[in-house]
């Protein structure tokens, strides 16, 4: 009664209150409101105050220095990305260029963190909010080393056009987010096309822009429908366009009965697919 009292009470103005903070409930009520009234920025004080509570990932999220992690920058940037820290991601990767190869900041620093927010998220360890913010502390980092790579000199010639995109319903992206680091890594041009969207955007891009092979993602049980759709529009409007698919709701055997191409289990396994089709299509020329 109280907690639901004291929350009626901030609703309608109130800005000082005398309570027991040791109350959980009252404390609970008093975050919560916070976070939805858009007086915690980002909801990041909710997150560190409850994220924590659950064993694994939590620690890291809250700042805790786990075995699992290195020290400087290399820590920074995991920390960063996990912690959703879009510019201190940007620095903490510049810092780690001075002394190791790009792709071994992608490979060994970038994705071991985006996968343990993924996991973090399926596991209902962290929230919404810090999901979307991680996967934009990783493009902020990825921006800073591909402009590493193009100032040496790096850029390499790229094997081909793949579209990633989140089913319509879905507005899930982090598997996609680390699928594209991936792909952008081996050299693939990646058209992004982003979350919650329609079969028909998928279809009209992959026929405008001439591309060999698009990915789905899809998280809920919910949009997996959504994916069969634009699956079903492909085959009918592009019908030499391969598809892979992914998502923690997917299995290969479903994949199969929607008529995919490949169920790609893993980001790596996205890449392998790719390297296969677009080998393929090498050869044929």
């Amino acid at each position: 009664m109280n907690a639901t009292f004291f929350a009626l009470a901030l609703q309608n103005g109130l800005s000082a209150a005398i309570i027991n903070p040791n109350s959980e409930a009252m404390m609970r009520s008093y975050m919560s409101y916070r976070a939805l009234a858009g007086l915690d920025e980002h909801c990041k004080e909710y997150i560190d105050t409850y994220s924590g509570q659950v064993a694994g990932l939590g620690q890291t999220i809250r700042g805790g220095k786990t075995a699992e992690t290195s020290v400087g920058a290399a820590l920074s940037l995991e920390e960063s990305i996990e912690k959703g820290l879009k510019e201190r991601a940007g620095e903490a990767a510049l810092e780690l260029l001075k002394e190791e190869d790009p792709l071994a900041v992608i490979n060994g620093r970038m994705v071991p963190a985006l996968d343990r927010v993924g996991k973090g998220f399926e596991k209902g360890t962290i929230f919404l909010p810090q999901l979307l913010m991680s996967a934009e502390a990783a493009r902020e980092a990825f921006a800073v080393i591909k402009e590493h790579l193009s100032k040496a000199g790096l850029d390499r010639e790229k094997k081909g056009k793949v579209i990633l995109a989140t089913v319509k319903g879905d507005i899930h992206d982090i598997g996609k987010n680390i699928v594209r680091v991936l792909l952008e890594n081996y050299s693939f041009d990646v058209i992004d096309l982003g979350k919650d969207v329609p079969p028909e955007t998928v279809v009209e891009t992959a026929i405008r822009e001439q591309v060999p092979l698009v990915g789905l993602s899809a998280l809920m049980t919910t949009t997996v429908p959504s994916m069969e759709e634009t699956i079903r529009q492909l085959h009918e409007r592009a019908p030499g366009v391969k598809i892979m698919v992914g998502g923690a709701v997917l299995t290969e055997e479903y994949a199969r009965t929607i008529y995919a191409d490949a169920y790609c289990r893993d980001a790596m396994a996205s890449v392998n697919y790719a390297e296969r089709v677009f080998a393929g299509i090498k050869g044929e020329i």
